[in-house]
């Protein structure tokens, strides 16, 4: 009697249903459903290096190889904050202003060492600098050379004198007004920044025809010229009496 008594205890104790471990293993075997790639999208940059910069570097160069070619390899941004020392909102204010241009969050620069005369201290933050690569440098670059730089006030092209001897070429902004980003009404300064456009080129002649190609509105000897800077109906650069900037195949007459 006191046997049957134990088994029936030990029933009754006894979970019902699956084990909890079965039930793992069973939720674990269960395939999970993997979300679709999402497409990526190309920049209009982009294919037009592929379609028609590269063949035009090639026939100019003579680059048997179009892996020969150079091209863009990164874009770099830099603010100098000097009035930093006395406002230390002002790096907030620049970074946030930087993010915004760029969609990317700068990293600051800081004082290597202590110079008195300028009342400057090891490790102060003095400036920030954001690097763009891959689809992002190529959508910054179509924003920069055909809707900021144009916004310039009286523009008549970017001075070729800009390159380092090895195809990279550098510009100053005086103004961040220049880019669509930015709301007028909530700035608390105008500050400039350097944009350098680094790139694979051997030389200056290369670096420059490159970045002609890709839509850069160099201005041509004599300060009035005609500049094309992107679209499938762009005409070729031509000086006159008159300055006017061809941007996405339609026609402006620059300020």
């Amino acid at each position: 009697m006191a046997e049957e008594k134990k088994k029936q205890q030990a029933q009754a104790k006894a979970p019902k249903g699956k084990p909890a471990k079965a039930e793992k293993e069973s939720k674990a075997e269960a395939p999970a459903e993997k979300a679709p790639p999402r497409e990526r999208i190309i920049p209009r940059i982009l294919t037009r290096y592929r379609e028609r910069v590269i063949p035009a570097l090639s026939a100019r160069f003579g680059y048997t190889n179009p892996l020969a070619a150079p091209k863009l390899s990164k874009i770099v941004l830099n603010i100098g904050l000097g009035e930093a020392l006395a406002n230390p909102k002002a790096l907030d204010t620049a970074t946030a202003e930087l993010s915004a241009i760029t969609g990317r969050k700068p990293a600051v620069r800081r004082a290597k060492k202590s110079i008195s005369n300028f009342k400057l201290r090891a490790g102060v933050p003095i400036g920030l600098t954001v690097t763009l690569r891959g689809d992002a440098m190529y959508e910054f670059f179509d924003r920069l050379v055909n809707v900021a730089v144009p916004r310039i006030r009286d523009f008549r092209g970017l001075k070729p004198d800009g390159f380092d001897g090895r195809g990279n070429y550098t510009l100053g902004l005086k103004e961040q007004l220049i880019f669509p980003e930015i709301d007028y009404d909530k700035i608390e300064k105008i500050r400039g920044m350097n944009v350098t456009l680094a790139t694979t080129a051997s030389s200056d002649e290369e670096g420059f025809e490159l970045l002609k190609e890709l839509g850069v509105p160099f201005a041509a000897p004599g300060g009035s010229a005609m500049l094309t800077t992107f679209g499938p109906s762009a005409k070729p650069a031509a000086s006159g009496s008159s300055a006017k900037l061809t941007t996405s195949g339609t026609s402006k007459r620059a300020s």
